[in-house]
């Protein structure tokens, strides 16, 4: 029998997935650089950087992302998280191009070892670049870090070495080393007197209290900065003048008792390099520069490779180079985004507004001593973030969003990111809707917004990143066999394009995965529907399910937190309402639901669950169809306790559609319809806008759900298109397939546009223009125009 040719790979390929290939990464995407593992408690390591050209610019050095930074761009151009990745910052004030590339080396048990490379190059090459590049080493917890290079009060020519041990990843050495072609600052006022320290790495070891190692920037330059005023000190007299920035903005070269967090400075004029090496002492291969030399240029092409495969351009579509490497770039962007957070969080049990205080969430049974804000014990969150300079924390339902096109390039991460979620729902069901995690997530967010509440919901998208993994893996299973490719069950199979088919598409993975979420997602499911319950028999409304209707709790005279669309136009608060987006969310929960326990074999659920399905998608018909109007609207109470339907038209009149609940022949739809392509209402050239044109409130106050384009939202009309309304037959079958190249075509080219235009994706985008807008970048649900591009819905 002739052995296939890639047999021998295979068993490589088996041996090394028995290590955690996605423990290491750059899970702190608040950074613009910065490695750690997967673990509470352990070993961080992070880059800052100023422009030693004059004495200010240390005030503003980088260290995490800000839109204040001004940076042109920061942009992963390719991420892998089981291999690496490489990042391009182009930081026009310091007149510098860096480019930060890790590569992740299988082998050992304790998560493998790495590489990064920091480089860069002036980006104006007749202009002074004089970057000072710092990279800091810390570690909490149990274990212990040293640097081994033997000290110098000058400073150190040769690479910078330290060991280290934690329980988690064992005995590993850093290693810090030059590249071969760099040049240094060694001419300029004053050099002669600081010509031993001149071209030296500068270093500094000191303790930080558990808990701070992400106040490493502040530490460092307070340290740095009192080492300069001494420095500085002889040159006050004007007529002397002073030194070079760059002899005076320099650490101290001491390393303290005690230290658990060190920091090594080179400072650089024209192109340079520097390498760090992470060697776990499991691992048998000791790392060189060779690595980084040979494996970046290998992974950027078989990322490029892979991903062409995954998410191809339909040959319909005018595709360009800058088309493909723009999705390349978003979908990098969302995958180097996801970041690993430890930490408590403040939630308060007892609060509720006075209209959500007449129902079954009662806060009679908390103990007083239980009331307030409260710190909970802490927990762990592997995350997709929406923006890593706005939102670098988990949002809940960003999150499905992520998960539906992280799925896509690696189930396997995807699963384990979902199941961080799943793990956080609490004995009652509840999950908090933004997952603020500990001190450093918090300094991130403003005082009034960092208490979650267990009685408010958000959209439950993560199921439907759960329903597009079980289309993933019934569409893998449908495909050529083990026995087809001459491998047996034990084997790790490939598709036809010679890519790997993870383990997590076969069923017998996805049967096992889902039965260990599915008591968890029921019990939140379950708590959906008794919290967030709303009421039909006290106000008269005839409805063919007498239990079927649902409001969002949490909300306060101008917002609606909870359902995301923050200051969409509502009714005034009042117990009596109902919302058309709540109703719609649990119509696509319920179904989802039915999908996923079909798949486990929980019949006699599957069964209830259609039931619902059933009452709720009557009950959208019943109370939410306003026939005058032509569209479905939220229901209130007028000041006689008289039912009454309350219309903006906007994205809140399309969720039966966006969520695929309206039949295709159902005579609603064509009316649903017209008001998408009517370009005095939603339409655009450039995407479905938030509200209506016409309506009083389009543009005004925040103007945040008022008008402005949201790519997620169009990316469910797109789907709810390509899947159902221009897919199957009816009588409106060609007016949506016409809708749906047209604002597909809007959509991709008006993201496509700005991202060239501005270097960045963005939260939202201008109503009338088109333009980006708020927070950038972000690539997390904007990046699902590479799906919308490539058609993988």
């Amino acid at each position: 029998m002739r052995i296939p040719w890639f047999l021998p790979l295979l068993a490589v390929l088996v041996v090394a997935s028995d290590d955690n290939d996605t423990l290491w990464g750059a899970y702190r995407p608040n950074l613009y650089f910065g490695m750690r593992p997967q673990i509470p408690q352990s070993l961080m390591t992070g880059l800052i950087w100023f422009g030693a050209h004059d004495y200010q610019s240390v005030s503003r050095a980088r260290h995490a992302c800000s839109q204040d930074d001004q940076l042109r761009s920061y942009t992963w151009n390719v991420y892998d998280p089981r291999e690496g990745g490489v990042q391009t910052i182009e930081d026009t004030l310091n007149n510098v191009r860096l480019t930060t590339e890790f590569i992740k080396v299988k082998g050992g048990g304790n998560g493998g070892s790495w590489a990064a490379r920091v480089k860069g190059e002036p980006i104006d090459p007749s202009a002074i670049s004089r970057p000072s590049l710092i990279w800091y080493l810390g570690l909490e917890g149990l274990g212990g870090l040293d640097m081994d290079t033997d000290e110098e009060e000058d400073g150190l020519d040769d690479e910078v070495k330290f060991s280290g041990s934690t329980p988690e990843l064992d005995e590993f050495t850093i290693r810090i080393v030059d590249g071969p072609d760099n040049s240094y600052i060694t001419e300029g006022p004053h050099a002669s007197a600081f010509s031993a320290r001149a071209g030296k790495t500068h270093y500094l070891g000191q303790p930080i209290p558990s808990g701070h190692i992400w106040q490493a920037r502040d530490s460092i330059l307070q340290t740095m900065i009192k080492r300069a005023q001494d420095a500085i000190a002889p040159y006050a007299d004007p007529a002397v003048g002073l030194p070079d920035p760059s002899f005076i903005l320099q650490l101290p070269d001491e390393v303290y008792s005690g230290s658990n967090l060190y920091a090594v400075q080179k400072t650089f004029t024209g192109p340079f390099q520097f390498d760090v090496f992470f060697d776990s002492a499991s691992a048998t291969q000791k790392l060189t520069s060779a690595v980084l030399d040979q494996g970046i240029p290998s992974l950027t092409k078989s990322y490029a490779s892979r991903f062409s495969h995954t998410f191809p351009i339909p040959s319909l579509y005018p595709s360009t180079p800058e088309l493909e490497a723009f999705s390349q770039a978003v979908t990098a962007n969302l995958i180097g985004g996801v970041g690993y957070f430890h930490g408590t969080s403040i939630i308060d049990r007892s609060f509720s507004f006075e209209w959500d205080e007449d129902d079954e969430t009662s806060d009679d049974d908390i103990p007083p001593e239980q009331r307030g804000p409260q710190l909970t014990e802490p927990k762990s969150l592997l995350t997709a973030t929406p923006s890593r300079s706005f939102f670098p924390r988990g949002f809940y339902w960003d999150e499905g969003f992520h998960l539906l096109h992280i799925g896509q390039w690696d189930d396997g991460l995807a699963l384990e990111i979902l199941k961080s979620w799943i793990d956080l729902i609490d004995e009652d069901g509840w999950v908090g809707r933004e997952q603020i995690l500990g001190e450093e997530a918090r300094s991130k967010v403003p005082p009034e917004f960092q208490t979650q509440y267990p009685k408010y919901a958000n959209p439950p998208t993560l199921t439907m990143a759960i329903t597009a993994y079980i289309r993933r893996v019934k569409a893998a299973d449908s495909g050529p066999s083990l026995a087809d490719l001459g491998m047996d069950s034990q084997q790790t199979p490939l598709d036809t394009q010679g890519d790997r088919t993870p383990e997590a598409r076969t069923p017998a993975f996805a049967l096992s995965f889902l039965k260990s979420i599915y008591k968890p997602l029921r019990r939140h499911y379950d708590w959906f529907r008794r919290t967030q319950r709303g009421l039909i028999k006290p106000y008269a409304r005839l409805a063919r399910s007498r239990t079927e209707a649902y409001r969002w709790r949490g909300r306060n005279l101008n917002h609606v937190l909870t359902s995301g669309m923050d200051d969409y136009p509502r009714s005034a608060p009042h117990a009596g309402e109902l919302h058309l987006d709540l109703i719609s969310w649990m119509g696509f929960f319920t179904r989802t639901m039915k999908e996923i326990a079909e798949f486990v074999g929980e019949t006699d659920d599957a069964l209830s669950f259609g039931e619902i399905y059933e009452n709720i998608v009557g009950n959208i018909d019943d109370l939410h169809w306003d026939e005058e109007e032509g569209m479905y609207c939220d229901a209130s109470v007028d000041d006689e306790d008289e039912s009454m339907h309350v219309c903006h038209r906007g994205y809140l009149s399309l969720f039966p559609f966006l969520l695929e609940l309206v039949p295709v022949d159902s005579p609603h739809l064509g009316k649903i319809l017209d008001l998408v392509r009517d370009p005095e209402h939603l339409w655009s050239p450039y995407g479905l806008r938030s509200l209506s044109t016409s309506h009083p409130e389009f543009g005004q106050g925040e103007n945040y759900w008022k008008g402005p384009i949201w790519v997620q939202m169009n990316f469910l009309a797109l789907r709810a298109l390509h899947q159902t309304y221009a897919a199957q037959e009816g009588p409106y079958q060609v007016q949506a397939q016409k809708i749906y190249e047209e604002l597909r075509r809007n959509v991709v080219d008006n993201v496509f546009k700005e991202y060239q235009r501005t270097g960045y994706v963005w939260e939202q985008y201008d109503a009338l223009t088109g333009e980006g807008r708020r927070s950038h970048p972000f690539t997390g649900w904007t990046s699902l125009v590479t799906l919308i591009l490539s058609e993988k819905y």
